[in-house]
């Protein structure tokens, strides 16, 4: 050994000691200085992709276009789980169900009404407070993909998850799933808009095939999702069904050309559950990320990859569309302390479902002003419905573990002035019923149909004895209300023997609460009907077999355009209760009707309106004005079809002048031939009023020139 050389030993130890000491927390600092990058918080969503991308292995590519079952990555709760990857500091995905309130069986939350009933306020900043108490909720709960809002516009009155939706219009739907889209992200999670594109039913779900024709797809079907996107939606759900013969999460027209192409979507499309088919025509018709397993994109894509059957660069768009949607909503950079045991229901929460459950019933019939419920005496209260079995909210996926639900016998016996009678029977003795009936002064029959996920109705009538209990009661009392608590229209053979109907829809837990005070006037009714109730059983766009529940596989979308009220009005059929339809405990007037286009010509603008509104009743209450567009008949448009609506409270005596928006998109039509929206020359008929069968003000708009 030479000298020196122990000395020199020695300070080569010293200096390996030091170095074991700080030389961890210093690789931890260079790490995420240097070789984390993306977790620069100054850099755009997309620069931050791009350096985490580079740094990913194939592997850990795969895994994030993916879920993974409980019994390999235990998980809680979450309907669906992407596990994180600590090696790279990307959060899980934790995805659950949530259309009334936070589902799949977690506790400690709220369940709000159905979205049906949220939409018949006809009011948007209802559907964005609907949205930011989900989200809030879902956030508590360790949330950061909320499955919902369903957005499909309603084409079969049978269709099992009707509750789940806002109507039968396109425009409606739009702006309803803009406003809560908008709600739930600005608590922190993802809203997941479903379930693209032409689910329409749910009998054979998983095989049937909608046959539907390319403008009835982009005027229909397309519009909700448009405005989705628009309104920042960082995730779609592509469905279970077919349409043009090939299934929603492997059609590349759906996905690649319509949703990211057309409607120039950025975020990420997951298949329904079970819902993709394969791996490498997946890949390539856009679809992104498989739930909840990993059949067709774990290892079967891994080796799609390295086989060349998938591109690397396929692969990365795929993975960089899901990065760049938790980049943009902070998903990387949030804290989220909730997690699935957390109890997230407040008071607040709860008074605003009562809140949504008033501002959404529809006062169908009100004969003689037999509501509200003045000097009344006695009451009997009539069908399971309405005391032992509310009918609260819809089934399947939607479904909502209730901390408590407010029957409607109890929230009526609550709210009843002392000295008022109130009896009660379920209503499974006919003969028993009607004579309970005959004793009081005034007898409400609560009735309801049981809808969810997995199966339509067979029909639009009330289950079980419920039409005969309605005919009793009514013939032993002729002071009879039915209030109907129903995910979608149903037949009312009993409608003219009766003196009031209340569509109360899927009200959640504070059901009694909210019926009780409308019966009572407390509240004024306001909400108005996003569907159109018919008449007949054969009187309904959809009434032939070939149509739904479909024949050989195949549902075919004969009606076209004509989709709830426009069928009505473009075959002349009178419906029971029409689209947009409510009554209310005051009166209303419009007048003086102005309309003012931006432009005309070859690119006319924005159509500005106003209208003027009296409350000319004795009451302060809310009146919705909804305009309706009518083209030039050369164009093979329906009838009329609504395109602006703005809700207006007013007190007794009130007038206020209301302002009605109608974009260019209203006056257009698409061109099949040329692959494109177009507004035609022509006179354009503008209709206010306050249904499609009530638009007494009417004005005309000249458009001189073809605009594309």
């Amino acid at each position: 050994m030479k000298p020196g050389t122990c000395r020199t030993l020695s300070i080569a130890s010293a200096v390996l000691a030091l170095a074991a000491t700080f030389l961890p927390a210093a690789l931890a600092r260079a790490q995420t200085s240097h070789h984390l990058p993306w977790t620069n918080k100054s850099l755009s969503a997309e620069r931050r992709t791009d350096l985490l991308l580079r740094a990913m292995t194939l592997e850990e590519k795969v895994a994030i276009v993916h879920g993974v079952d409980r019994k390999t990555h235990p998980f809680k709760g979450y309907v669906g789980y992407v596990p994180a990857n600590p090696r790279l500091h990307i959060p899980a995905l934790k995805l659950a169900d949530g259309r009334a309130g936070v589902g799949n069986g977690a506790t400690g939350v709220t369940l709000l009404p159905a979205p049906i009933t949220a939409a018949s306020s006809w009011d948007p900043s209802v559907l964005n407070a609907f949205g930011r108490v989900l989200g809030e909720e879902q956030w508590g709960k360790g949330t950061n993909v909320e499955l919902g809002p369903t957005i499909d516009v309603v084409r079969v009155p049978e269709w099992g998850r009707t509750f789940e939706t806002y109507g039968e219009d396109p425009y409606l739907n739009g702006q309803m799933a803009a406003a809560e889209i908008e709600g739930i992200q600005s608590q922190g999670p993802i809203a997941n808009a479903n379930m693209y594109l032409t689910m329409n039913q749910e009998t054979d779900r998983f095989h049937i095939d909608s046959v539907v024709d390319e403008r009835t797809l982009q005027e229909i079907y397309l519009p909700p999702f448009r405005a989705a996107v628009s309104g920042g939606v960082g995730s779609v759900m592509c469905a279970y069904i077919k349409t043009n013969g090939v299934y929603s999460c492997e059609n590349p027209h759906v996905l690649n050309d319509l949703l990211k192409t057309q409607l120039a979507f950025p975020g990420w499309v997951m298949s329904d559950w079970g819902g993709t088919h394969s791996t490498a025509a997946s890949v390539r018709a856009g679809l992104d990320q498989e739930m909840p397993g990993d059949r067709y994109y774990g290892q079967a894509l891994e080796t799609a990859v390295t086989n060349g059957q998938v591109s690397m660069a396929t692969l990365d768009e795929h993975v960089r569309r899901i990065l760049v949607t938790m980049f943009r909503h902070g998903l990387f950079d949030k804290e989220q302390p909730g997690n699935w045991d957390a109890s997230v229901r407040t008071p607040e929460h709860a008074a605003f479902s009562g809140r949504v459950a008033e501002q959404g019933t529809v006062l169908l019939k009100n004969e003689g002003n037999i509501l509200p419920l003045y000097g009344v005496s006695s009451i009997a209260i009539i069908g399971a419905d309405g005391g032992t079995k509310p009918q609260v909210e819809g089934g399947g996926s939607s479904h909502v573990v209730a901390p408590y639900v407010i029957s409607p016998l109890e929230g009526i016996r609550k709210r009843a002035d002392a000295g008022i009678q109130v009896s009660y029977l379920d209503g499974s003795n006919v003969a028993g019923a009607a004579s309970v009936a005959r004793a009081a002064q005034v007898a409400i029959v609560f009735v309801s149909t049981s809808e969810g996920e997995g199966h339509d109705r067979p029909n639009l009538e009330l289950p079980g004895n419920q039409d005969q209990l309605v005919s009793a009661v009514a013939a032993a009392n002729p002071k009879t209300i039915v209030v109907l608590n129903t995910g979608g229209p149903v037949l009312m053979p009993w409608v003219d023997s009766v003196r009031g109907v209340i569509e109360a829809w899927y009200p959640g837990q504070e059901d009694g609460n909210a019926i009780a005070a409308i019966l009572f006037g407390d509240v004024n009714p306001a909400g108005r009907l996003p569907l159109t109730f018919p008449r007949k059983a054969d009187e309904i766009p959809t009434s032939t077999p070939q149509q739904w529940p479909g024949v050989n596989g195949t549902s075919t979308y004969s009606e076209k355009l004509n989709v709830g009220y426009r069928w009505y009005d473009a075959t002349g059929h009178t419906p029971l209760f029409p689209f947009g339809f409510g009554l209310s405990y005051t009166t209303f007037r419009l007048s003086h009707l102005v309309i003012t286009p931006t432009r005309l010509g070859k690119s006319p603008g924005l159509i500005h309106g106003t209208v003027d509104v009296t409350n000319t009743g004795h009451r302060a209450g809310a009146e919705v004005i909804e305009a309706y567009i009518s083209q030039p008949s050369s164009n093979g448009e329906p009838p009329r079809q609504l395109c602006a609506f703005a809700k207006v409270f007013l007190k007794p005596g009130e007038t206020r002048q209301v302002r009605l928006t109608i974009t260019r998109r209203a006056l257009s039509h698409y061109d099949t031939t040329a692959h494109r929206w177009t507004t035609a020359a022509g006179e354009y008929r503008i209709l206010v009023g306050t249904s499609s069968r009530n638009v007494p003000l009417q004005s005309v708009v000249s458009v001189t020139d073809r605009a594309n």
